[in-house]
């Protein structure tokens, strides 16, 4: 367990909403290589790592990536808070409001919902650690 602090480290203070803007970002929390299935990738793969320093190492990105999905998930509600049905229609975000009105839900900006399936869990180090290394040179 950890200690959390309820504040963000790097605090989100956006006054003018940006639907279009949202859904690029919102693919950052719930896209294939979003901060969501970072975190669950790392998180997953530290119970296979026969190095301790390394599982911990794996534990502490994991949760890192975590307190990303918070800071993210900020930024989109800053972005879409108080939108009226005039600034969504004919945005990205409208087929996105059609079905989570202003929640924050783990899509990509295409408006794919976040699976599972992006992430790679294989208990091989090497293989899990090239995934890794895979996964976050693309965001």
């Amino acid at each position: 367990m950890w200690s959390y602090e309820k504040r963000l480290q790097y605090p989100v203070n956006i006054t003018t909403t940006n639907p279009k803007l949202a859904m690029v970002i919102m693919t950052q929390l719930g896209g294939p290589d979003g901060e969501k299935g970072a975190a669950t990738r790392y998180i997953s793969q530290r119970y296979s790592m026969p190095y301790s320093n390394v599982a911990g190492l794996l534990t502490d990105i994991g949760t890192e990536e975590m307190a990303h999905e918070e800071i993210i998930s900020s930024i989109v509600h800053q972005l879409t808070r108080n939108l009226t049905a005039e600034q969504i229609e004919g945005t990205p975000f409208a087929n996105y409001y059609v079905d989570h009105t202003l929640g924050i839900y783990p899509a990509s900006a295409t408006g794919e919902p976040w699976t599972a399936a992006y992430v790679q869990s294989k208990g091989d180090p090497i293989t899990d650690l090239h995934e890794d290394l895979a996964a976050d040179a693309t965001t």
